[in-house]
């Protein structure tokens, strides 16, 4: 590992590409191709499955959990018309109707979002903020993909101990054989086995629907829970418990913000047609068939879950539910891939080893993250033991980033859809006025494993915002007494002896000699004949048009300075594209290329730009990020290291 290669650094800045929220919205709102239904199949595979396992523990966990309620018809219609409404409005209403109208060139999640406002906010003296909340959500999104997997596989098989008691002991060592197992094939791709979830996991929603509804024809009644009086008449009765409840029943949405992140896989309509078609209506036929159970076997509450199969059917539920909670463990572990790729290219974590397990875009591994998140998991499953104890750690992250979509969702409504003012804060007030109370409610079960999230989400939230602020520091410092391009090429052209061939100096800014050139120049005292300053510049959007690929400048002399522009989504493999480059002379040929790239060492400074234990931070993470070589896709044997000394 290099300490580190600051002037090959990817920038992040604005350029002239530009993309558009669209309020109305094309045919998929993505850029994926295919019959609609069998990309609606694909998305109930990969988009719901944490939401769809929800009905495994949220139910339960209301009445049973950190802050019991009485289980009584009052309670019991009250819960499930909160639950009810909460995926009407929040998923529904907010969600599929209203965000995921909100795409960044047909791709979605805070990152994207915050990529997309941020080329309406710069220069805004808010607009720091609201980056600022963006990222805060995306550390939020790491714990989320921290407790999915162990709060959904151990829901799953505690089915066990439901069927069999004395098997009680053996759930912990099968959750965590289960998760490493999971965790270790990541590295083999995921598309084959991809091609399974949607078909499964239909499987999964019509037996929890047919369950549910086979349990509501034994108490009809319970279908009146849905309408929304009794969500109202249960909090004027009994309003702290009620307020205590929604810590435990905002797990019936939890994955939400799913539907928008993985808007690019499969584009908006499958998605919509998904939730409203297949996914919406079999929660709520488990849900109410979980309910007409309680009310007419209260020592159901143990798993009403897995106590509304027949005696016949409990071991292969037991096995479609295993299936529902490995699957959408799996959706959760490949979201942070991705998610990792776009902090990575905006410039928020340090650059990573990166492997592609597909020519499909999007198929990527990431051993720093995978391995990283394999740890966590098992810890959280070996410290709580049981997901109730787990649920209390869950709903914080969720709800925090809902609240915070909220004020990302206030900059798309007023500064890029231009509504009109009463018609955006009365949606947003509603949207405030939920996800509030849902916050503030989780927030009491801080003690009780509440904590996790908010220390994970804390700790990695300084990850990333160090990184940022130490490069722009890093930056700053280099930029100062830089000479311009101009003036350089004059006086080096007749300084220097030239060789053949072709040298590419990596610049992490447009402007300026990079270091390596001047060190190149000063201790070697040779040009080659063609010198080219290379920039790589990640765009606010998730891809450039090929035509937008690369702009050059010729300073005569054989010198030019290149940029080539990436989308965050794309794989920035530079030989690639230099192939494509046509005005930079005769066409690139990478066995008479040299690549020179900076390796910059952090000193100690007397007027540190930030905190000094940030700044060894900053240096850790310098010394530990992968080698530009790699992530650049670089030839091995065409790689020249100039290392010099740096403070900020």
């Amino acid at each position: 590992m290099s300490d580190a290669v600051s002037d090959a650094e990817p920038t992040s800045a604005p350029a002239p590409v530009h993309s558009v929220a669209h309020p109305a919205g094309h045919a998929h709102g993505g850029h994926s191709h295919g019959p609609l239904m069998k990309l609606a199949v694909g998305a109930i595979g990969v988009v719901f499955g944490d939401i769809g396992t929800s009905p495994l523990y949220a139910l339960r966990d209301t009445f049973a959990g950190h802050h019991k309620l009485p289980l009584d018809l009052l309670h019991i219609y009250g819960i499930i018309s909160l639950m009810f409404w909460s995926m009407m409005i929040i998923v529904t209403f907010k969600y599929v109707s209203v965000i995921m109208r909100a795409d960044n060139k047909g791709e979605g999640g805070s990152l994207a979002l915050l990529a997309l406002i941020n080329q309406h906010t710069d220069g805004k003296r808010w607009g720091k903020g609201i980056i600022l909340l963006g990222v805060f959500a995306t550390a939020l999104f790491y714990g989320d993909s921290m407790i999915t997997p162990a709060v959904s596989v151990m829901g799953a098989i505690e089915g066990v101990a439901v069927y069999r008691p004395d098997m009680h002991p053996l759930i912990v060592p099968l959750v965590v054989g289960i998760l490493i197992g999971l965790f270790f094939i990541q590295s083999r791709g995921t598309e084959k086995v991809a091609a399974f979830f949607g078909p499964i996991m239909l499987v999964y929603f019509g037996t929890i629907a047919v369950l549910g509804a086979l349990s509501i024809a034994q108490y009809p009644q319970v279908i009146s829970a849905l309408s929304p009086h009794h969500a109202v008449t249960m909090f004027l009765a009994d309003p702290y418990r009620g307020f205590l409840a929604m810590g435990a029943a905002v797990l019936a949405v939890t994955g939400a913000e799913a539907l928008y992140a993985d808007m690019g896989h499969f584009g908006r309509s499958p998605i919509r047609i998904s939730w409203l078609a297949f996914v919406l209506p079999a929660l709520v036929l488990n849900y109410l068939g979980q309910a007409s159970l309680l009310i007419r076997n209260p020592a159901a509450l143990e798993s009403p879950f897995y106590y509304l199969a027949p005696e016949w059917f409990q071991w292969p539920l037991l096995f479609i539910a295993s299936c529902a909670a490995v699957i959408a463990s799996q959706a959760v572990i490949s979201g942070a891939f991705s998610v990792t790729q776009q902090a990575i290219q905006l410039g928020f974590i340090p650059r990573m080893t990166i492997k592609h397990t597909s020519t499909a875009a999007g198929q990527i591994y990431i051993p720093v993250i995978n391995w990283a998140l394999m740890i966590a998991v098992i810890l959280l499953v070996l410290v709580f033991q049981r997901s109730s104890n787990l649920t209390a750690a869950y709903g914080i992250a969720v709800t925090g980033a809902m609240l915070i979509d909220n004020f990302l969702l206030a900059v798309v409504l007023f500064k890029l859809w231009q509504w009109k003012g009463p018609a955006a804060i009365a949606m947003l007030a509603l949207f405030f006025a939920i996800d509030g109370a849902y916050l503030g409610a989780n927030m009491t079960k801080i003690p009780d494993g509440g904590w996790v999230p908010l220390v994970m989400g804390v700790a990695i939230f300084t990850l990333l915002t160090t990184w940022s602020r130490g490069r722009a520091l890093m930056r700053e410092n280099m930029a100062e007494g830089t000479i311009p391009l101009e003036v350089f090429t004059k006086s080096a052209h007749s300084s220097a002896a030239r060789v053949s061939g072709t040298a590419i100096f990596m610049a992490s800014t447009a402007a300026g000699v990079p270091s390596a050139l001047l060190h190149n120049i000063k201790h070697n005292k040779v040009l080659h004949e063609r010198v080219v300053i290379l920039t790589v510049s990640i765009e606010d959007v998730p891809y450039v048009d090929p035509e937008e690929r690369y702009s050059v400048k010729d300073f005569g002399n054989g010198f030019y300075r290149l940029t080539l522009r990436f989308g965050f989504l794309e794989e920035t493999d530079v030989p690639a594209a230099l192939q494509g480059v046509s005005m930079c002379g005769e066409p690139f040929n990478m066995m008479k290329t040299s690549f020179f790239l900076s390796r910059q060492t952090l000193i100690p400074s007397d007027k540190p730009g930030m905190a000094l234990w940030r700044e060894k931070l900053f240096a850790w993470m310098l010394r530990n990020a992968a080698s530009a070589m790699e992530f650049f896709r670089l030839p091995t044997n065409r790689v020249v290291e100039l290392g010099s000394q740096l403070k900020i």
